[in-house]
């Protein structure tokens, strides 16, 4: 089996990013675990170029301007195939399935894609900084109903979505303060739509609208004032549980999987001390994200082994971390569409969350129909012999001259990215290979070709197991 340090550098790859290839692992384990910490946190200081959109327009234009969904779900799944600073492409995930905003209702592609362009931009930096984006983003405007909320007729949406989902959770405020957080955001618009027809779609604008919003003074949270909604943001801020709100948020995306968010008013967090240590750091950076993971990923908590495969993978996570584990699509060229529509086929359509609760995580990612289409998809993409990434574990694994079972079996899990199973699993996967004979390259092409179809047959079985669901 694999080192110490390449498994753990292999834990926080997954969750940091989308895996790694056991080459990239063996790179970064080179160059120390808190460094690559730090590529990740910080890839333009070290030099990692992000990903050229216009690179991705020239041979996908329809992802500029999508015209339908699918092209505007594509667009992301694109970034998250190519990118080369994988956690700025995972925290764009975290804040679309936290600030959860869907298309069905939007019916504009080009201006979720935009959302998702300020999350990837802005989604390290400072959540107040981010909370404040998102109070004027278009889209969380008319998917909120902020645009339906006027001075003399509030429309409370986006101040309960705010409190209740956005920041601080149920259970620590009253109806009280949400209708006062929806005052205050009265006159927070956008501007008169164009319509779609004949010229096609036009960016929408934020608006503030002096004469439509309450100026009179407010009770929120236990303060008084004219408020506004910078100083509804600012307030929600001061509130204890909004660190910890968000911090059990990141614990749950990047540590371990939690309840469900509806269920945390009533059940304790699985690590209370960790989250509330993540709560504190959030708090004393002023709510810096960067310096925020920085800490987690760096706790002994996220470190610690018991939280290893403690995650079921989202289908974002299985799709493109599988397709970069084969090494696939590292140019532009076809069939990112049916990426995207993989995700969906296995429950995540990408800008589209099923409402503003967002998508239910762990287990319940995984019924009978997606936990098939989830092991035919992957053993498809590992059982293609022709792909970079399969092809460099078949040639990695057949420099031996020869292979035990037991050597192929932890050979291939070592490759896949120090995947455990349990011993039952392993067991059950080493008898097999020893059912076929010895294991042996050779040097005729039908022998190499042999050896290839023995590897794959493994990679598909490590596939189809239980633990192969987990990151």
């Amino acid at each position: 089996m694999g080192s110490k340090s390449i498994a753990l550098i292999a834990h926080l790859m997954r969750r940091a990013g989308f895996g790694a290839s056991y080459q990239e692992l063996e790179e970064r384990a080179a160059k120390g675990y808190e460094a690559t910490v730090e590529e990740l946190l910080d890839p333009a200081a070290h030099g990692t170029p992000p990903v050229d959109p216009f690179l991705m327009y020239r041979y996908h234009p329809m992802n500029e301007i999508p015209g339908a969904p699918p092209f505007g779900s594509m667009n992301v799944m694109y970034y998250m195939l190519t990118t080369k600073r994988p956690l700025e492409e995972k925290m764009t995930l975290f804040w679309h399935m936290v600030f959860a905003t869907g298309n069905s209702k939007i019916d504009n592609p080009t201006e979720m894609n935009r959302q998702m362009r300020m999350f990837r931009e802005h989604g390290l930096g400072n959540y107040r900084d981010l909370l404040a984006r998102l109070a004027k983003d278009p889209a969380m405007i008319y998917w909120l109903d902020n645009n339906m909320s006027h001075k003399h007729a509030p429309n409370e949406n986006w101040g309960r979505e705010l409190l209740e989902l956005f920041t601080m959770g149920q259970g620590n405020y009253t109806e009280d303060d949400v209708k006062m957080a929806s005052r205050a955001f009265t006159g927070w618009t956008i501007k008169p739509k164009l319509p779609r027809a004949p010229y096609g779609r036009f960016l929408w604008e934020f608006d503030y609208r002096p004469e439509d919003h309450d100026g009179s003074e407010k009770e929120f949270l236990g303060r008084k004032g004219n408020f506004n909604g910078e100083d509804i943001i600012d307030i929600i801020l001061e509130e204890p549980a909004t660190a910890r709100f968000m911090a059990r948020h990141l614990y749950n995306f990047f540590v371990a999987d939690e309840v469900q968010v509806p269920s945390w008013k009533d059940v304790p967090p699985r690590d209370p001390e960790a989250v509330q240590a993540i709560a504190d750091v959030f708090v004393e950076s002023d709510f810096d994200i960067k310096s925020t993971l920085r800490f987690l990923f760096n706790s002994d908590f996220f470190k610690d082994e018991g939280v290893w495969f403690a995650k079921v993978k989202n289908p974002a996570e299985v799709v493109a971390g599988t397709t970069r584990l084969v090494g696939d699509f590292q140019e532009p060229k076809p069939g990112v569409m049916m990426l995207t529509l993989e995700a969906g086929y296995q429950g995540q359509e990408l800008i589209n969350p099923p409402s503003v609760e967002g998508w239910h995580t762990g287990s319940e990612w995984i019924d009978t129909g997606a936990l098939v289409r989830r092991v035919n998809f992957v053993a498809e993409m590992l059982g293609d012999a022709g792909k970079p990434g399969v092809k460099s574990i078949i040639d990695t694994l057949g420099a031996r001259t020869v292979l035990s079972p037991e050597e192929l079996v932890d050979g291939c899990l070592e490759m896949l990215g120090a995947i455990r199973v349990e011993e039952g699993t392993r067991r059950q996967l080493i008898d097999h290979v020893g059912s076929g004979g010895e294991v042996r390259r050779g040097s005729s092409e039908e022998e190499i070709r042999a050896f290839g179809q023995r590897v794959t047959e493994v990679l598909q079985l490590i596939a189809a197991t239980r633990e192969y669901q987990f990151a």
